[in-house]
């Protein structure tokens, strides 16, 4: 199969996925190497589709079916408290989907999360750890954005409050 073939197919299999792809799976589908998906992944965005990198794979950039409510809080915690902040936030229904920060020089960073329930929580965490790599907090004294899905509107008043009791969001 030549490079454009496997790019368009590539867009199907994403498009038709209902959780991220990781690039050992489409390089294995594919009988290529993980960094030929990489180049593929890159050239597909830059031709502009919307495909987001999470830590559980490649996903296209589209609302999920049953969130209806999208919207941003600005929080602002310590390292210790990024557990019970995203707990907070999956426990009461809500979907994380980024965490944003300001950079002096780069302007706006952003990650993408894609955290839905307690196991992606742990798996995310589990890799922060194992990583040793500092989130993106650390580079705004604990200030950041987070992208946000409910189901209802009901949800996002529960997620605020709960974390406005904790301390987290500012306001």
């Amino acid at each position: 199969m030549d490079a454009e073939k496997r790019r368009a197919e590539l867009l199907k299999l994403l498009r038709k996925s209902v959780k991220p792809l990781t690039g050992a799976e489409l390089a294995g589908y594919f009988g290529v190497s993980r960094q030929v998906i990489v180049q593929d992944i890159a050239i597909l965005r830059a031709s502009g589709e919307q495909i987001l990198a999470s830590l559980q794979g490649y996903l296209l950039n589209l609302p999920s079916q049953e969130a209806q409510v999208r919207f941003v809080v600005a929080c602002r915690h310590t390292r210790e408290q990024i557990e019970d902040e995203l707990g907070i936030i999956v426990d009461q229904g809500g979907r994380i989907l980024d965490v944003i920060v300001e950079h002096p020089v780069y302007g706006e960073l952003r990650g993408n999360l894609m955290i839905s329930n307690r196991l992606d929580l742990n798996t995310f965490l589990e890799s922060l750890e194992k990583t040793e790599a500092n989130p993106l907090l650390a580079l705004t004294g604990g200030i950041h954005l987070h992208t946000l899905e409910v189901p209802e509107q009901k949800s996002m008043q529960k997620i605020i409050a709960s974390l406005d009791k904790a301390g987290y969001l500012i306001k």
